[in-house]
């Protein structure tokens, strides 16, 4: 466990001590990820460890990981009829019961994280995602943004669309039904089952994460090739979700702190993730793996039938429809911004 999860613990037993005996609120989150997953794994445990500390003690959370009580992709329903207090998971999971989910989950050549943080934040998105979330009895927390994903791992080149024809890939959201229009087999396998999928050939490709997470998962001892850029999933929400009944019978202050407690954790492991990626990327070399970057027609194609499919989305789900033209005026707006600051590459 990071050294910030200790500090933070400690501070909670500190407060607690000198509270006194007073019981504290205690929930339980089980997490989609398991605990020892980079990054994503401790993320709940900083939350949860904040949470403590700024409430000198008052609320614990018990974090539990991947299949200790319900299997990954049943967390949204455990949270929903209440069988669990708080789940956290990657929004794009429930984009089956949710479409709008894959907005925040995976938008193909969607908004950096910082325009992602901006728009969730002060853009009107969390306001839009929690309206598909209520008829779920679900309240909706951001909690953890990752950064820039690789465009991932693969056993054969690719040198224009054609050669994802027949390519069984590992691919979730709205990356994978990109893909899937261009012909390739993509399915959605758990964390935990991606590394023998393709060790043993059940899969030709995986996308999972950025570097930091994908080298401690161990794929470049199975595949050749790691594609860039994650054109599929330029910044992605990992969320706390708290059954709504639960979410309500807290008080305001303790509302606020959990709150504040996901958006300093979101800082924490933004900083964390960027730090890490060099690093990774030089183990991955070292393994052996070729990092190479999709060519510039590749991605030219794959943005024509990623928007494609982004309006086809929208006109099938409203909610869907009002998220994305939310966050894509939300990106022009803006974008001036980062269009007057941009520098030349020194020559």
């Amino acid at each position: 466990m990071r050294n910030f999860v200790k500090v933070a613990a400690l501070a909670g037993a500190t407060s607690v001590a000198l509270a006194g005996m007073a019981q504290a609120d205690s929930y339980t989150l089980q997490s989609t990820f398991g605990l020892n997953v980079p990054s994503l794994g401790y993320s709940p445990q900083n939350f949860a460890a904040m949470v403590e500390a700024m409430t000198g003690g008052d609320t614990k959370i018990e974090v539990h990981g991947a299949g200790d009580f319900v299997p990954p992709f049943e967390v949204f329903g455990a949270v929903s009829n209440g069988a669990l207090d708080m789940g956290f998971d990657w929004a794009g999971y429930w984009s089956q019961q949710i479409p709008v989910a894959n907005i925040v989950g995976s938008m193909p050549f969607g908004p950096s994280p910082d325009v992602a943080m901006a728009w969730m934040f002060h853009g009107g998105g969390m306001e839009i995602i929690q309206k598909a979330y209520d008829p779920f009895n679900v309240k909706y927390l951001p909690c953890h943004v990752v950064v820039q994903e690789a465009g991932g791992w693969f056993n054969k080149e690719i040198a224009s669309v054609a050669d994802f024809q027949g390519l069984n890939m590992r691919i979730a959201g709205l990356g994978g039904l990109t893909l899937a229009k261009l012909g390739a087999n993509t399915q959605l396998v758990p964390a935990g089952e991606i590394y023998l999928s393709l060790e043993t050939g059940r899969l030709d490709a995986a996308e999972f994460s950025a570097p930091s997470l994908d080298v401690g998962m161990g794929f470049q001892r199975v595949a050749k090739y790691y594609y860039f850029p994650g054109w599929h999933q330029q910044a992605a929400w990992d969320s706390v979700i708290v059954n709504m009944s639960v979410w309500d019978a807290m008080s305001a202050e303790t509302q606020e702190i959990m709150m504040q407690a996901c958006r300093a954790n979101i800082t924490f492991n933004l900083a964390d993730q960027l730090n890490a990626q060099a690093a990774a990327i030089a183990s991955i070399r070292e393994a052996g793996a070729e990092v190479r970057r999709f060519p510039d027609e590749v991605l030219a194609d794959l943005r024509v039938a990623a928007n494609e499919v982004l309006d086809e989305q929208a006109a099938a789900d409203p909610l869907f429809a009002e998220a994305l033209t939310s966050l894509r005026t939300y990106m022009d707006t803006v974008g001036e911004w980062t269009a007057l600051q941009a520098i030349p590459p020194a020559k």
